[in-house]
């Protein structure tokens, strides 16, 4: 079978899950760099968002259910447990970031800084400042977790840290988020050993543009 096509941008978070999962299992792949709703990936997605994966006669989009057809279709490591309760954990993670804390901290949060609908393209004060109070309750939640078995889902590393991973990687450039990682001490631990991991280095993603990483 020919080698996974990952579709997609690198600067996707959820692009640069799937990726990272690739490079935990050492699964030779190709990122296929593609603009969000490109054809490529609409001829996938129907609603044309990324990433988009091409494997063999197989075509998945979600992150998620490409991680699973990955996981289940590559030798160990796995990256969903087996063992229920954590694999319940890791999937309760996995929910919990993609249905709550995307749109805290990304959708509304980080955009407000690099997509901002002010007149004049200055961050959008105003919804920073109303979502910084939800921002810090869920970086303390997510400090609490990783605070008994230094992980997630427990005391290994599964997708629901891939899954997170990327997102903590934005945040901590921003000057709130920045803030309240740094002053979460089991947080700050667990992210300085996950982005340690020959798999977050390898998917560190180019620089935005000099206009998109102005943070203050």
């Amino acid at each position: 079978m020919s080698k996974p096509e990952i579709i997609g941008s690198s600067r996707s978070t959820y692009t640069r899950a799937v990726c990272m999962v690739c490079e935990e299992k050492a699964i030779d792949y190709v990122l296929t760099e593609k603009a969000l709703h490109a054809p490529e990936i609409r001829a996938i997605h129907p609603f044309g968002k990324m990433p988009v994966l091409r494997h063999g006669d197989v075509e998945l989009f979600e992150s998620k259910a490409i991680v699973t057809w990955l996981d289940r279709s590559f030798p160990a490591p796995f990256v969903l447990p087996s063992e229920p309760r954590q694999a319940a954990l890791t999937e309760q993670w996995v929910s919990l970031v993609n249905t709550r804390m995307d749109g805290t901290m990304v959708r509304t949060y980080l955009f407000a800084y690099i997509f901002p609908k002010t007149d004049d393209g200055t961050p959008d004060r105003k919804t920073i400042e109303a979502v910084t109070p939800a921002l810090q309750q869920e970086i303390g939640l997510i400090d609490r977790a990783v605070t008994k078995g230094g992980y997630l889902a427990g005391d290994s590393f599964t997708f629901a840290d891939v899954n997170l991973l990327p997102i903590l990687f934005y945040l901590r450039n921003f000057p709130e988020a920045r803030a309240a990682m740094g002053a979460a001490k089991a947080l700050s631990s667990y992210y300085e050993r996950a982005t340690a991991r020959p798999s977050f280095q390898n998917t560190i993603p180019p620089p935005p543009p000099a206009q998109q990483a102005k943070a203050s």
